[in-house]
């Protein structure tokens, strides 16, 4: 499980190669753990869901012992039963408050807390999260209250990868949740993460470790020291 007390570094493993993922999840995993990333997070952003599985058997078989979660975007059925098959420790769900009418978030409340019932992982819940629409007619005070009650952490982000998640923002949330965890989701880098950190109990980053800064590119090892010693000095 993630300690938040300690506010976790979390890495993105994007899954991106085609006919090649399993290379470079495998080269980017190692990168991360050598040089001091806390907890990788398995998400089919460019691979699939099966990559998705195929990479969290390899971490379960040769990183037994370190942190890592998985994220299946729109499908967070799918990724309990990954997360509790191989071991994983967290799941992200991309939004778990705030997207749906009231009529819709009924249902899905009693599903994914039903859901939750027997997991072995934390659940990393977004809020107000990049992408995912407000459709709740309810404030970010009242979304927040049922949010702590279907997650183990909260996540917010800017508006889209790779984006500056506000410090204004973060305060907010901040304010809002009280001590109950807070992860920013997107747009940090060693610039920025020791600020973000004032407000936040944790990181997940992705885009600003690869070359380029971009997402689309490959894991660049000198990025990952550098955002690392930000935090750990």
């Amino acid at each position: 499980m993630l300690d938040y007390t300690k506010k976790p570094l979390i890495a993105m493993l994007h899954l991106k190669g085609g006919t090649n993922m399993m290379e470079i999840m495998i080269r980017e995993a190692n990168i991360y753990y050598e040089n001091g990333i806390d907890a990788v997070l398995v998400e089919n952003y460019f691979g699939s869901t099966e990559d998705c599985e195929r990479s969290l058997a390899w971490l379960s078989e040769n990183f037994p012992d370190r942190l890592y979660g998985v994220n299946i975007l729109g499908d967070y059925e799918e990724a309990f039963r990954l997360a509790e098959k191989y071991g994983a420790d967290f799941v992200q769900i991309d939004s778990v408050c705030g997207h749906l009418s009231p009529k819709q978030d009924e249902i899905y409340a009693k599903e994914l807390i039903e859901a939750e019932k027997e997991r072995t992982f934390d659940v990393l819940g977004g809020l107000r999260f990049k992408y995912q629409p407000i459709r709740s007619e309810r404030t970010l005070e009242e979304d927040a209250v049922l949010a702590k009650m279907r997650c183990d952490a909260v996540v917010t982000t800017g508006d889209g990868t790779g984006l500056d998640t506000p410090q204004e923002k973060l305060k907010e949330f901040r304010a809002t949740l009280g001590n109950f965890p807070l992860i920013v989701g997107a747009g940090v880098t060693a610039e920025t993460v020791r600020e973000k950190l004032q407000f936040a109990d944790g990181v997940i980053v992705g885009s600003w470790l690869k070359d380029f800064h971009d997402a689309t590119y490959d894991v660049n090892e000198q990025y990952v020291k550098e955002f690392v010693e930000a935090v750990r000095g």
